[in-house]
């Protein structure tokens, strides 16, 4: 099948998806503006139970830690930050829309996830390790738990050609991106941007989805994000926690190393921590998926 013709099927089923709630797409617009008050933000989220309900458990949850339980969800937003805040919303939004079985044919689903939520956590714990502002490491997780949403328009759409092409990754050794394009034409990280730019998730996600493979080409301004989503995906890949499909990954250069200022022995020390903060970030998936 010609490229054309599996970006037509992709373009078609990313451009049916349901929308993001109503509420999340209002809750993005109005933290762009750095005027924003939490109390901006909490008339927005409770216009929205749902959402609001699931907002509340998981800053109730094992995730945060927070030694009293919170009842307010301004009191929330002004202990946790609103860009924390503006991130928990937004994951369970998409989760809640990409994380349904059906969409799970050549990949199993919770492989999938568990692979997602080790990126997320890992790439939390080297931007906390560096010094990152703490408003900014929920970024860093909602990046990781993303990176790889465009294999799923490729599991649902195109599954037994995405069989086919993880069979060609296995037999040929070779990285599942490239195996992507040598069968299919286009690859996860491309189709990924189509979602992210679908539903306009922001800048440093879509930098995230589309280039943790094309990392060395980067020449945008969320180096730093793409980096440490690189070499987390790394992490997971190489020591097998979940599955991604991806048996045979590349090793990131050593440039991603010395920009994080991160060696792999680092990696091989905070892998038990990683395994825990999985097991408390799957709250995540038990509000969304």
């Amino acid at each position: 099948m010609a490229e054309a013709d599996n970006l037509i099927i992709l373009k078609n089923y990313i451009s049916k998806m349901p929308s993001l709630p109503t509420s999340v797409s209002k809750i993005l617009e109005i933290c762009n503006n750095p005027t924003t008050s939490p109390a901006d933000l909490n008339k927005v989220i409770s216009l929205d139970p749902v959402l609001m309900g699931k907002v509340m458990k998981l800053i109730n949850s094992a995730y945060y830690g927070l030694s009293q339980e919170v009842t307010s969800l301004v009191r929330a937003i002004i202990m946790l930050g609103i860009n924390t805040v503006k991130n928990l919303a937004l994951s369970t939004a998409v989760l809640g829309t990409l994380g349904n079985k059906t969409n799970f044919h050549a990949l199993n689903m919770d492989g999938f996830w568990r692979h997602s939520l080790c990126v997320g956590v890992t790439s939390k714990l080297i931007a906390k390790k560096r010094g990152i502002d703490t408003k900014r490491l929920e970024e860093y997780f909602i990046a990781g738990i993303l990176h790889d949403l465009g294999k799923i328009p490729l599991n649902n759409k195109l599954s037994e050609a995405y069989i086919q092409t993880m069979s060609i990754s296995d037999k040929e050794r070779m990285p599942l991106y490239k195996a992507e394009k040598q069968n299919l034409l286009i690859d996860h990280a491309e189709v990924g941007l189509l979602i992210v730019d679908n539903w306009k998730l922001g800048q440093e996600i879509r930098d995230a989805v589309g280039n943790h493979h094309s990392y060395n080409s980067y020449t945008g301004n969320n180096k730093d994000i793409v980096y440490t989503i690189t070499l987390a995906n790394h992490f997971a890949n190489s020591f097998e926690i979940g599955y991604s499909g991806d048996r045979y990954p590349e090793a990131p250069a050593d440039e991603v190393f010395s920009f994080l200022q991160v060696n792999f022995e680092y990696l091989e020390e905070i892998e038990d921590t990683v395994n825990g903060e999985i097991e408390k970030a799957r709250v995540f998936l038990r509000l969304a998926v």
